[in-house]
C-alpha cells in the first residue's frame, strides 16, 4: 500500500508538516508525505515522447495518436479540443471560447485568445430589470446569455501558426466519435442528470441527451449526427466553415428565434487575438503566463510575488501560517481583478502596474502574521483615475508545449444546444458585470472594467501556463473551476516550487481558496487539520461551512533526463497518456 493513504488519516488529527529532503521532485525516490487520494494508474503517466493530459480519456488518446503519427503539440492540442467538444459537452466546445500558451522548442512563444465576445446589439443594461436590480436568469440560461464563440478560430489559428497536420486530419477523430456515436460513462451520465431541470426547457438540448424522456444514462450511446456535420464544415473550410456559410446561418436563425443577439455579421468579425505572454521568475523557474482578457496570468503572478520572500517550505505544507499567507494574497490579488482586469481592446487595464515589484512590495507589507489584515482595492501605478471549463496539457518529443483551456462557463454552459449545429451555446455573458459591485454565478464581483460593450470580451479566471528551467520545458500546467482557477494553479506550482511534491501528489493535494469577496475560506477535505484550523479561526479567518471542490487541474512535468510525467485530477474523470 503506498504511504499516502496512510496520511490521509493521519492529516484528519494530526497538525505536522509536510517535509521533505533538499532533491528536486524527480531526482528522490517515493517517499512519505503525500497529502492527497491515491492517484489511479490512468491518472498518471510516463513517456519519453509526447504526453497529453485531459478531462476525458478518448480525447486524451486522439490526442497522443497524433503525436504518435508525427503530429507535433499543437496539432494534438487541436484534435483534443475537438475531441472534446465530442465527448466531453459540459464544458469541451465549438461553442465558447478560451485561451491557449504556446512554446516552441525554438523558444518561441505565443498567448492566444479566443475568448467569446459580446453580440454588436449588447449593452450594458441587458440584465436589469426595471427595479434596476439583475434578472437572476437572463444571463445565464438560454440564447441571450451567449457570446459569439472563439474557439473555432482560436484552434484554427494555433495550427495554421504553428501546427504541421491539416485541419481535416486533426478533426478526423471528433467527427467519428460525433457521427458514430460512444457509450455514456458515469461522469457524463451524472452530469446530464444533474442540469435535468435546465435542459427541459429546451428542445433542441433533449433531441440530442435524453431518450424516453429522460437524460442519457451510463451505457447508452450518444451520438451527435449535427455537431458531425458542423465539425466537417469546419474542418473543410477552417474559419468560413463555421464563422459564415451553412453553421453561421443555422447559428444566426436560432438566436433570431429564441431571443438572441448574435447575428451572422457578430461570427464574421470575430478574431483572434494574439497577445504578449507575462513572464515573471519565481525560485528560478520562469512562469510563463495569459495576459488580459484574463484575469489569471496577472493575478497569479502577483501571488507569486508577494509569497516569494516568505519560506513556504519551511512553514510546511497544510500549517497555519502557510494557509494564512495564501489566503492573505489571494485576498490581495482578487481585489486588484474586482477593480483593475478586464478586455484591454476596452479598458486601460494597469497590467505593469500591477506587477510593478513597489507596488506589491506595499500590499505585501499590509500582510499580518498573526490576524486577518483589511484588504482594498489597490491603487498600482499606470492606472487610470475614477463551472464549465476544460483544461488540458501537451508536451510533444521535440519540447513544444500547449497549456489550453476553454470554457462555455456553467457546466453545459447556457443549456441551450444550437439547432441545427449540435454544440451547447456559452453563457459566457454571465462574466461581465451585469451591474456594478453585483456578483456573478461564481461570487466574483466586478465593476467598471468588466461592464458590458459591444465586441467587449468579459473578464476570465481561466490560468493556463507554462513553466521553464534553464530554457527548457519544465511545467504544463491550468484547471477549471470558474473563480477558483487561478488559486487551483498557484497552490498546484506551490506544491511543485516550494514543497517538491511528486506531480502526481501536487495536483492531487488538497487545496483551499479566497476571492476577498465574500470573507469566506472555502476548503477541501483534509486540507486543514483540526490544530490548524483553530490557529486560523483565532487569527480571523472565517472558514465555509464545509469542504469543497477546488479545481480540477491536469499537469506535465518534464524532468531533467527528458521523461513526460503526466498527471491528470483525480476529483474527475480525466487521463493523463504518453508514450
Amino acid at each position: 500500500m503506498r504511504t499516502s493513504r496512510l496520511l490521509l488519516a493521519a492529516l484528519a488529527t494530526f497538525s505536522a508538516a509536510f517535509t521533505v529532503d533538499g532533491l528536486a521532485a524527480h531526482d528522490r525516490p517515493r517517499a512519505p508525505g503525500r497529502v492527497g487520494p491515491p492517484v489511479p494508474n490512468d491518472l498518471l503517466a510516463r513517456g519519453r515522447s509526447g504526453c497529453v493530459v485531459c478531462a476525458e480519456p478518448q480525447a486524451a488518446h486522439v490526442g497522443l495518436q497524433v503525436l504518435k503519427d508525427g503530429g507535433n503539440a499543437v496539432d494534438a492540442a487541436v484534435a483534443t479540443a475537438l475531441a472534446l467538444a465530442v465527448t466531453h459537452p459540459s464544458a469541451g466546445n465549438l461553442g465558447g471560447g478560451g485561451f491557449m500558451v504556446i512554446r516552441m522548442a525554438d523558444g518561441r512563444t505565443a498567448a492566444l485568445d479566443f475568448r467569446e465576445e459580446a453580440p454588436s446589439r449588447a449593452h450594458r443594461d441587458m440584465y436589469l430589470q426595471e427595479d434596476g436590480s439583475v434578472h437572476p436568469d437572463k444571463s445565464l440560461w438560454g440564447s441571450l446569455a451567449g457570446g459569439v464563440p472563439g474557439s473555432p478560430a482560436g484552434l484554427e489559428h494555433a495550427r495554421a501558426k504553428f501546427g504541421t497536420r491539416p485541419l481535416q486530419m486533426l478533426a478526423a477523430p471528433a467527427i467519428r466519435l460525433a457521427r458514430d456515436g460512444f457509450e455514456v460513462d458515469h461522469f457524463l451520465a451524472r452530469g446530464l442528470a444533474a442540469k435535468r431541470r435546465i435542459f427541459e426547457r429546451f428542445p433542441t438540448t433533449q433531441r440530442i441527451f435524453y431518450r424516453n424522456g429522460a437524460p442519457l444514462r451510463q451505457g447508452e450511446k450518444l451520438v451527435q449526427a449535427d455537431l458531425a456535420a458542423t465539425l466537417e464544415r469546419f474542418a473543410a473550410r477552417g474559419f468560413e466553415g463555421f464563422y459564415k456559410g451553412e453553421t453561421a446561418q443555422r447559428f444566426a436563425a436560432h438566436q433570431a428565434a429564441t431571443g438572441g443577439l448574435i447575428t451572422t455579421k457578430d461570427l464574421a468579425a470575430y478574431r483572434v487575438q494574439e497577445r504578449e505572454v507575462l513572464r515573471t521568475d519565481y525560485r528560478g523557474l520562469e512562469v510563463i503566463a495569459m495576459p488580459p482578457v484574463s484575469s489569471g496570468g496577472v493575478a497569479l503572478l502577483q501571488m507569486l510575488e508577494l509569497l516569494e520572500p516568505y519560506d513556504l517550505r519551511d512553514s510546511g505544507y497544510g500549517s497555519a501560517r502557510s494557509i494564512h499567507l495564501l489566503s492573505e494574497a489571494m485576498r490581495r490579488a482578487y481585489a486588484d481583478r474586482a477593480r483593475w482586469l478586464g478586455d484591454p481592446d476596452h479598458f486601460d487595464v494597469p497590467v505593469e502596474g500591477l506587477l510593478d515589484a513597489e507596488y506589491l512590495a506595499k500590499r505585501r507589507a499590509s500582510i499580518r502574521l498573526d490576524r486577518v489584515s483589511e484588504v482594498d482595492m489597490g491603487l498600482p501605478p499606470g492606472a487610470p483615475e475614477g463551472e464549465d471549463t476544460t483544461h488540458f496539457s501537451v508536451v510533444d518529443a521535440a519540447g513544444n508545449a500547449v497549456s489550453c483551456t476553454t470554457t462555455i462557463n456553467s457546466s453545459y454552459g447556457a443549456g441551450i444546444v444550437v439547432d441545427g449545429c449540435g454544440f451547447f451555446l456559452n453563457n459566457e455573458m454571465d462574466d461581465f458585470s451585469a451591474k456594478p459591485g453585483v456578483p456573478n454565478q461564481f461570487g466574483l464581483i466586478g465593476y467598471e472594467a468588466n461592464s458590458i460593450e459591444p465586441g467587449k470580451r468579459p473578464l476570465s479566471s481561466m490560468t493556463p501556463i507554462l513553466v521553464t528551467e534553464d530554457d527548457q520545458i519544465r511545467y504544463v500546467l491550468g484547471s477549471p473551476g470558474g473563480g477558483r482557477i487561478i488559486n487551483t494553479v498557484l497552490q498546484v506550482f506551490l506544491n511543485l516550487a516550494e514543497h517538491r511534491m511528486p506531480l502526481d501528489d501536487a495536483v492531487a493535494a488538497p487545496r483551499i481558496h479566497h476571492q476577498w469577496k465574500p470573507e469566506t475560506l472555502f476548503w477541501e477535505r483534509n486540507a486543514l487539520n483540526p490544530d490548524s484550523q483553530r490557529i486560523l479561526e483565532r487569527m480571523g479567518h472565517v472558514f465555509a461551512d464545509g469542504p469543497s471542490g477546488i479545481g480540477r487541474c491536469q499537469a506535465i512535468e518534464v524532468t531533467r533526463s527528458g521523461e513526460r510525467i503526466g498527471a491528470a485530477d483525480p476529483r474527475s474523470g480525466g487521463a493523463a497518456v504518453a508514450w
